[in-house]
């Protein structure tokens, strides 16, 4: 009989990429929300960008009415009715873009991945101003990719910095550079001469200009989004990553687009595009009708999320020792707290406290940095909630500020 030799019980282990991935900074706390909604607690979520806004009828209406006998795969690209009146809705406000500069991907986030796979190799690096929305950090990870921040400040209402910031970090690895306009998490709209200053720099040092406009429809006081795909002279480097998610209330339809004049950059994310085979076909029916939303809704949500953030920096600013910088676009702001970290805070909030049985849930802003040690007392609010919700949200975290700097 042949003797066996049994070997020490080992584990097989994860890979590294999977180590490094970064947890939500959005989502880690859910968890903590879950226990104190058991306890009762009714919990005001100010931590995700989850619109309460209604998705426009007609979407719902093509859901409900279609006359679809296979659900079949569609093209990689998407439907090519649905570009087609994408790139019509793009042209009627003003970014000149064709149908075949448009390929449908399952949300900006497969977009994004897209883009980035499309556009560097592992080890390359990726100039990002930070705060920054907290997935670059993840697709970044995932796609081997070195984010190698530029910081903006709320002192400066998270402006550009200066390009000076940008040029001393371009190495012969970087690659791009990534925005988020208006941003996610800060809420700051970028001038025309700010996106001006970043096309100068990507076509001096011939990079790429990626920039996420998932937010475009959401400017306030006036301001105007400017888009990089209206930028001559860039017209190689630029790529437009966009999402039907805010816009149209749709978050869960799962539906984006990686837009680019650059021909070579297409053909190679359209093999990014039939290694995963197709959009969800159902969402595409979707977000094809939503563009006959009438700008009538539009107006109506501006207004809505206008006043949710005035009075929610109007709330903020008078709690004792809370900084924050108004947004001119998206719906979110990052304000500084006068507490010692805002990760154990907003743990704390969910896991300890409570104010006649009503708590906040909040997004700490550390995770939305990759800059070490940066944003420790920062969160982000997400004002989705309607406006007499957002007041009682403000008033129960100044009672958890007061109690937490007194435990």
């Amino acid at each position: 009989m042949r003797n066996i030799i049994l070997k020490a019980t080992t584990m097989p282990q994860v890979s590294q990429k999977g180590t490094q991935m970064p947890e939500s900074p959005i989502r880690k706390l859910v968890p903590f929300a879950e226990i104190a909604k058991k306890k009762g607690h009714k919990v005001y979520h100010l931590n995700i960008g989850q619109p309460d806004i209604k998705t426009p009828e007609v979407a719902l209406e093509a859901i409900k009415n279609n006359t679809v006998k296979i659900l079949e795969y569609s093209h990689s690209a998407g439907f090519e009715s649905y570009r087609t009146k994408l790139a019509a809705s793009y042209q009627a406000n003003g970014v000149n873009v064709d149908t075949a500069d448009i390929i449908i991907t399952t949300g900006g986030s497969e977009a994004l991945m897209f883009a980035l796979g499309s556009t560097m190799d592992a080890g390359d690096e990726i100039i990002i101003p930070e705060p920054f929305y907290a997935n670059y950090n993840g697709f970044s990870v995932a796609s081997g990719v070195t984010v190698v921040p530029v910081i903006s400040t709320l002192e400066e209402g998270f402006a550009l910095p200066p390009i000076a910031d940008f040029e001393k970090l371009i190495t012969p690895k970087t690659k791009a550079v990534l925005i988020c306009n208006p941003g996610n998490p800060t809420g700051y709209l970028y001038t025309q001469e700010e996106i001006q200053q970043l096309a100068d720099l990507v076509k001096k040092h011939d990079l790429f200009l990626i920039a996420d406009e998932v937010y475009r429809e959401f400017t306030y006081d006036g301001d105007k989004h400017y888009s990089v795909m209206n930028i001559p002279g860039i017209e190689q480097n630029a790529i437009m990553i966009d999402s039907v998610s805010k816009r149209y209330s749709m978050c869960g339809a799962r539906i984006g687009c990686i837009v680019s004049k650059n021909k070579e950059v297409m053909a190679t994310a359209m093999k990014f595009a039939q290694a995963r085979l197709s959009p969800p076909t159902f969402a595409q029916i979707a977000s094809e009708a939503a563009l006959e939303t009438p700008q009538s809704y539009f107006d109506e949500v501006i207004t809505e999320y206008r006043g949710r953030r005035d009075i929610l920096v109007s709330e903020l600013t008078k709690i004792e020792g809370v900084k924050v910088a108004t947004p001119k676009g998206a719906f979110y702001c990052i304000a500084k707290l006068p507490i010692d970290n805002a990760d154990k805070f907003a743990q704390w909030l969910l896991e300890s406290f409570d104010y006649n049985g009503e708590t906040v849930m909040v997004a700490p802003a550390a995770g939305f940095y990759s800059t070490p040690n940066v944003g420790l007392t920062e969160i982000r609010i997400a004002y989705v909630l309607k406006q007499e919700d957002l007041i009682r949200s403000v008033a129960i975290l100044k009672k958890a500020i007061e109690q937490y700097n007194n435990k």
